[in-house]
């Protein structure tokens, strides 16, 4: 995985181009335990309210899922910390 994933994530072109184990690794990167349920991979982080739970569609991500992360990124200032 390479940075072209968070920047690809941040800048929100092809969110339904995005490899569903790239965006896994990218939140464990950022320091996001994980969860396996199943299908369901949930995400969390100890200073962070809200938690991801993630599904793939084949081995892409989901497009609104990639949303999700990208507004989480921001809101919680974390693109910084993926460089």
């Amino acid at each position: 995985m390479s940075d072209s994933v968070l920047e690809r994530v941040l800048r929100g072109s092809s969110d339904a181009g995005i490899r569903f184990d790239d965006l896994c690794a990218l939140l464990r990167r950022l320091g996001f335990t994980e969860r396996i349920k199943g299908s369901h991979h949930i995400f969390a982080r100890p200073d962070i309210v809200e938690i991801l739970n993630l599904q793939p569609k084949g081995s892409m991500a989901k497009a609104y899922q990639v949303k999700q992360v990208r507004k989480l990124l921001f809101q919680y200032k974390l693109a910084d910390e993926g460089q």
